[in-house]
């Protein structure tokens, strides 16, 4: 019968330690490391958000507890001092380049269905503060009292999987940020009006890029054509502009399109203002009610793992921790998609952390979370019959 090493282990086999080690040469992440490795560290900090650990002591005790199973992993129980020091000196990029490796192939191994029927790839941008101690993370300033880092995430509605994320002070406009990322000519972008620069509208335009967003009440512009909307749905007005305003007409010279919708469920009006011209007004409306989706993911990272306390408090540390936070929510991302039971991401967390160590096929107990492992067989003790 097949014996099977702990579940932690198994998913460790995501990170190919050829592949890794060629990372962490090419980041050069252990220069004048003494006997604690980058792998060492990996492992420490991926424990540290799949089992939910809150600080250094946690963590490292947590390892030690288990020693006798940390040889199949490849690692020892790292001390807290050395633990520390290398969140605070060892380079972030390495786990950027870990995560950007990782994301590639759940990509790649994605076969869900799609919501829509069109071909165009669409993405949701947005923000979200993590707030800080000033005190404590007196690098971070963000008011007189309190200090915050920004995550700034574009999310792929292909699994909802994080593609791209900038992480900067809690001071940084969005409008700003925003130009960091490049799209693929006919991607859909929907963000919300904190994004509302009519010269990145332009810019994206002249890329083949849609933006679909939420229009200003106190929007300045002029009708060029009315368009039918059906009789029944919530799309009442269904217009193309031209902004007019001396601001905006010369930052973004091309037709607009502006929508009018009502929600079903509040009687809300919503104002919708997109650069795509051809789709219908209610999947335009469609299209915007997915951007609930990247607000969903920034719900769960927070609450399912350690990314609002930190066990660092450099600037460093801070972002190993959150790019760890990002590459354990890919793997229960890969790990929804491969299993046959439908997980929750709450209940995946929560049975994961208290079967880590468990030696058992994962992908066995992922489509069977609740029936008990197979029994191995006994060994039969020879008998010799001595004169």
């Amino acid at each position: 019968m097949n014996r099977f090493c702990s579940i932690f282990g198994q998913l460790l086999k995501l990170f190919p330690r050829t592949e890794f080690h060629r990372l962490v040469r090419q980041t050069r992440a252990e220069r004048h490391a003494r006997g604690f490795g980058c792998w060492d560290q990996f492992v420490a900090m991926l424990f540290c958000q799949l089992g939910r650990a809150q600080s250094l002591r946690e963590i490292c005790g947590g390892l030690a507890s288990c020693e006798g199973k940390l040889v199949h992993l490849g690692i020892s129980a790292p001390a807290r001092s050395t633990l520390a020091y290398a969140n605070a000196h060892r380079p972030w990029a390495l786990y950027q380049a870990v995560f950007e490796q990782l994301l590639e192939r759940c990509r790649s191994a994605y076969r869900g269905p799609r919501k829509f029927r069109f071909k165009n790839k669409l993405l949701s941008l947005d923000a979200t503060m993590i707030e800080l101690c000033v005190s404590v993370f007196d690098w971070a300033k963000y008011q007189r009292t309190k200090g915050a880092v920004k995550l700034h995430l574009v999310l792929d509605h292909d699994g909802y999987l994080p593609s791209m994320v900038v992480i900067t002070d809690g001071r940084a406009f969005e409008t700003k940020v925003v130009r960091h990322f490049t799209f693929e000519p006919g991607t859909i972008v929907v963000v919300d009006r904190g994004y509302l620069d009519y010269q990145w509208y332009a810019d994206m335009t002249a890329r083949g890029v849609f933006v679909v967003t939420r229009a200003r009440t106190n929007m300045v512009y002029e009708v060029l054509q009315s368009r039918t909307v059906p009789k029944t749905g919530a799309v009442v007005r269904d217009e193309v502009i031209r902004l007019t305003s001396p601001h905006a007409a010369d930052r973004c010279t091309n037709r607009l399109r502006r929508i009018e919708v009502v929600r079903p469920d509040t009687g809300e009006g919503l104002t919708l203002l997109t650069n795509h011209l051809e789709f219908a007004a209610s999947t335009i409306a469609r299209i915007y009610k997915e951007r609930w989706q990247i607000e969903l993911f920034f719900k769960a990272i927070k609450q399912n793992l350690r990314i609002k306390t930190f066990v660092g408090t450099s600037a460093n540390a801070l972002q190993i921790q959150i790019w760890t936070a990002l590459i354990a929510m890919l793997i229960l991302r890969y790990l929804q998609q491969r299993a046959r039971w439908a997980w929750s991401l709450s209940t995946l967390v929560a049975l994961l952390r208290m079967n880590l160590f468990v030696h058992r096929d994962l992908w066995r107990w992922l489509d069977q979370p609740f029936q008990p492992p197979d029994q191995l067989p006994q060994a039969i003790q020879t008998t010799f019959a001595f004169a």
